[in-house]
């Protein structure tokens, strides 16, 4: 009987890879903070980890010529949705500087919590491995 790691440390995998594409999102946002008509975007992290609890996954774009254009990678994330400000900007921006910080240093302790709860689950199981 083998270990299908892929089945132990799935919901891992996922949840740091939302994060981290969250982490990017935020950090565009915030470089894009003086940018005229810059639309301050985000991840519905709630709806993408319920979907990867539920086992939903759409459908992946195929490939069938040379010429075609491969996906991005934000169908795995689920849309980009825009935010809505709570003091518009006369230019059309609509990132909040310190909304954005706040956001982004929540994701990031949230991206530190989840490593370590990959790495307790990792030796966890090199210690069933070892019989300790």
């Amino acid at each position: 009987m083998g270990i299908n790691l892929d089945k132990i440390m799935g919901f891992n995998q996922r949840a740091l890879t939302v994060f981290n594409r969250r982490s990017e999102v935020l950090a565009a946002n915030l470089a894009n903070a003086d940018t005229p008509n810059y639309k301050a975007r985000d991840i519905d992290f709630q709806a993408v980890l319920k979907g990867a609890v539920e086992g939903e996954k759409s459908l992946p774009l195929k490939v069938t010529q040379p010429g075609h254009i491969r996906a991005g990678g934000e169908e795995e994330f689920g849309e980009l949705l825009y935010r809505i400000p709570h003091q518009p900007a006369v230019d059309g921006n609509t990132v909040e500087t310190a909304e954005e910080q706040a956001r982004f240093s929540e994701n990031a302790m949230r991206y530190l919590v989840e490593v370590r709860f990959t790495s307790d689950k990792i030796r966890g199981i090199k210690r069933a491995i070892k019989g300790e």
